[in-house]
């Protein structure tokens, strides 16, 4: 199997955890994703994460107006960051022990990509069943 780094999504998409909810949902729509980085304040800061059922629980569930609730107010953080060189074994296995469906990749403290169990599923299929029925 390939490494974290070999199968995760690059050109993570962004955002300030002060950004109104309602950026952060727009964002996700334009660009097709279901989570979003919450960027760090400063070099001592950890990274976050808002997703999609973050959202949905917090915001749309309770009637909240996403222009006044801000992305701190939803966000998860810290968040799990693993690195690029882990195996992509390694990682599900990482997901399925933490339930967590999305890690940063982070390499010497900067962000770097992203991964998801969407990422993982996609490398698995290329590898035990496309090229498996390549061979035959």
């Amino acid at each position: 199997m390939p490494t974290v780094g070999e199968v995760m999504t690059r050109g993570v998409i962004t955002i300030g955890e002060d950004e109104s909810v309602a950026l952060a949902m727009k964002t996700m729509v334009e660009r097709h994703v279901s989570s979003i980085v919450v960027k760090k304040k400063d070099e001592s800061d950890v990274y976050g994460i808002v997703t999609r059922k973050d959202i949905i629980n917090s915001v749309v569930g309770r009637g909240n107006d996403p222009l006044k609730v801000r992305v701190s107010d939803v966000m998860t953080k810290p968040v799990m960051t693993i690195t690029s060189g882990m195996d992509v074994v390694a990682a599900a296995k990482l997901m399925e022990k933490t339930s967590v469906r999305r890690f940063p990749v982070v390499e010497n403290n900067v962000l770097v990509g992203l991964i998801s169990n969407s990422d993982i599923f996609r490398a698995y299929v290329m590898d035990n069943v496309v090229n498996r029925n390549k061979k035959k």
